[in-house]
């Protein structure tokens, strides 16, 4: 096994760095042995540094993302053409009859009995007619199944976007109005060609500051919202449409003389039977058919009672239109204006939910999913349903858990569902018009009860006080001041944390782990000592104009502190040395390049050297286009922490056995009797020094020249 020895001194160093172009720039990894005459010497791998024609000719010679571009077009097949434009094609190709058609069919009626009630009540939740639900069930599953992306993810209204229509539509024109659904089409067509051009330009990376503690606790809120808007269909009388809380109680409680007990039991045991069913059926394996069949069952039993007992204080769902929809351009496209917020809300809604479920549907079915690709296939399913009447439609969680775990292999699956609701369309329509808006009601209760993550707010005050903290003010604000203020002061104050950490990146002091050649964090390694005279500190962050404030004042932190402290090595009164360990540190901007060339300033003055230990080759380009390494010198960049500790503490062990010599920094340089004094006192001294005993001498038998870097005992 290779042994590295003590270094040499500086004035050696700088002889052989001057005369040695290798060690400057070299290509081999091979390390660089530094003699001090014919006794020790120290192997330093050599740092290669850029030059600036290199620097040049790599950045020239880096191909552009337009030639990539053309690189991969060049390479595609006339499959892989297919298979852009039509992903489905890609389990097309490869569908096996035998094994998939059978689950297949299985998840597409399931989740298609499930889908035809839900969809209703969702209408309803959105201030629409019920056949408007309908409609945005049917024809983006079918547009999906060809643009889309994900063989699992099933389509269609769901809670959280009906709300954010309702919300904001009621707030421009009432329901009964012609114009609300007007508008929700628009809204529709809105939300798809955004969502289609952020797939087209590859944006869906945008959607990634808004952290998954903003989402959870919207969505938490947004649950009880839903639910109290839905228990005017309970009470049995009417309440303030409002995306507050508050309202929402003020005005329960106002009616409560109104109060009607036939649709609040009928409502109840209803909910009570979705509660039963879906509990039973994501408890028990062989009973999982009854999660998907709760919303049929609740539609079924409603419909029922009212057919045999005819109760006039329920309220029905009424005339439905029979027929699939008829092909119409959307209107009212003077209101786009007023509509872009919601529909970016929308948008954003529908990336984290529909993106993030495909893309965890994807990994457990084992297939690549492009989450641009599936932002697309989502656009084109709103874009094309627009011209049916629909509203903005998404993927749901709970029905593709419910197709995923019914088997579902491949977007057949879709197709099927699709079928069954042009089914219900065509044939079915005179029934729904006997269902109680009660069940209705409790179908919607009974989806968003699972919105309310409260154990996700459980695992944050554990494991991270700062998110719980963005969870609660994302979930108070929500429920106080409305969806729109809510999830704006939540994205708002996410990015203040972001920021925040940004700004203040992690800096740590390092010392060196006993038997090693390894520096670690000294606070979460109590064990690794430090060195007198010398301050190594670790940057954790990229560095530019918003941290180098920050980072020059820890520095000047940790040089009082270490000042105060103790550490091995010769016995110095102040620091003589500052390593920066820059492996972390992934950029470098103009500003803290200025920032480094001040810093460096500063401990030139006050005797100070500052080395740096690992930078990568984008960071050593930057510092050598800003003349920073002819700055600090090219001798004082190391490729390990070790390195730096080498030549450092030899330089602060000259400066203690001779107070009174020449400064190792000044330009003059020593006479031959310094330098043969000073070699001989390296050769003894070395070993000691490395291991920070003072007193120990070398014996008869001992040969300073083998003397190891790293002693047997730490």
């Amino acid at each position: 096994m290779d042994k590295t020895y003590a270094s040499p001194s500086y004035q050696n160093l700088t002889a052989i760095t001057t005369n040695s172009p290798n060690f400057a720039a070299s290509s081999s990894s091979s390390p660089t042995s530094i003699s001090t005459g014919n006794s020790r010497s120290v192997k330093i791998i050599p740092l290669e540094h850029p030059s600036a024609t290199s620097s040049s000719s790599s950045s020239s010679s880096s191909p552009s993302v337009v030639a990539k571009w053309m690189a991969r077009m060049k390479r595609m097949t006339w499959k892989d053409w297919i298979e852009l434009f039509f992903p489905c094609y890609r389990w097309m190709r490869t569908y096996k009859v035998n094994e998939y058609l059978q689950p297949d069919l299985m998840a597409g009626i399931t989740v298609g009995i499930m889908l035809v009630p839900q969809s209703m009540s969702y209408a309803k939740l959105a201030g629409l007619q019920p056949i408007y639900g309908l409609y945005s069930g049917f024809i983006p599953i079918f547009v999906y199944t060809i643009f889309g992306s994900s063989r699992q993810l099933a389509i269609g209204p769901v809670a959280l976007t009906s709300l954010l229509v309702s919300n904001v539509l009621s707030s421009i024109v009432e329901p009964s109005d012609e114009l609300y659904t007007e508008l929700a089409i628009l809204l529709a067509l809105m939300v798809g060609i955004l969502e289609c051009t952020m797939g087209l330009l590859r944006l869906g990376w945008l959607i990634r500051f808004i952290s998954h503690s903003v989402i959870s606790g919207f969505t938490t809120a947004s649950a009880f919202v839903i639910a109290l808007s839905q228990a005017k269909y309970f009470l049995g009388y009417e309440i303030e449409r409002s995306s507050k809380i508050l309202p929402l109680i003020k005005s329960i409680i106002s009616g409560a003389d109104k109060f009607s007990w036939p649709p609040f039991v009928m409502g109840s045991l209803t909910l009570a039977i979705l509660l039963t069913m879906k509990h039973l059926g994501k408890t028990r394996k062989y009973l999982r058919f009854l999660r998907a069949a709760g919303p049929l069952t609740a539609v079924v039993l409603g419909t029922t009672f009212v057919k045999i007992y005819h109760p006039p204080s329920i309220s029905l769902v009424g005339d439905i239109p029979q027929g699939l929809p008829k092909f119409s351009v959307p209107k009212q496209f003077g209101h786009v204006k007023s509509l872009i917020p919601t529909t970016v809300l929308i948008t954003g809604v529908a990336i984290l939910e529909s993106v993030g479920i495909a893309k965890a549907l994807a990994a457990k079915n084992g297939y690549e999913l492009d989450s641009n690709q599936e932002l697309f296939g989502l656009g084109v399913a709103n874009i094309c349903g627009s011209f049916f009447s629909i509203y903005p439609t998404t993927g749901s969680f709970s029905r593709s858990a419910v197709n995923h775990e019914s088997g579902a292999k491949t977007g057949l699956s879709g197709l099927v569902m699709g079928i069954i609701m042009a089914c219900a369309l065509l044939f079915m329509t005179p029934v729904f018009e006997y269902i109680p808006q009660c069940a209705l009601a409790a179908i919607v209760i009974s989806a968003v009860i699972g919105l309310v993550d409260y154990n996700e707010a459980k695992f944050l005050w554990r494991v991270d006080k700062k998110d719980f903290l963005l969870w609660t003010i994302t979930c108070m604000t929500t429920l106080l001041l409305g969806i729109e203020i809510g999830v704006l002061v939540g994205v708002g104050v996410s990015l203040a944390f972001v920021i925040h950490e940004s700004a203040n990146p992690h800096i740590a002091v390092l010392g060196r782990l006993p038997g090693t050649t390894i520096y670690r964090n000294t606070q979460q390694y109590p064990e690794a000592y430090t060195y007198n005279g010398i301050v190594i500190v670790r940057i954790d962050a990229p560095i530019y104009f918003a941290n180098t404030s920050y980072i020059k004042d820890r520095l000047r932190d940790y040089e009082i502190e270490k000042e105060e402290s103790t550490g091995r090595g010769p016995e110095v009164s102040r620091i003589h040395f500052v390593i920066l360990e820059m492996a972390p540190v992934t950029y470098i901007d103009s500003s803290a390049v200025q920032a480094l060339k001040e810093l460096h300033q500063e401990y030139k003055s006050r005797d100070i050297q500052l080395a740096i230990s690992n930078p990568n080759r984008e960071v050593l380009l930057t510092l050598a286009k800003a003349g920073v390494i002819d700055l600090i010198g090219k001798e004082w960049y190391f490729v390990r922490v070790h390195d730096a500790v080498q030549i450092c503490l030899q330089h602060v062990q000259r400066l203690t056995e001779f107070p009174k010599a020449q400064d190792f920094l000044a330009e003059n340089k020593p006479s031959l009797f310094q330098r043969l004094v000073n070699q001989r006192k390296d050769d003894f001294f070395q070993p000691e020094l490395e291991s920070g005993v003072r007193e120990s001498l070398l014996s008869k038998d001992t040969n300073p020249q083998l003397e190891p870097l790293l002693s047997k005992k730490p």
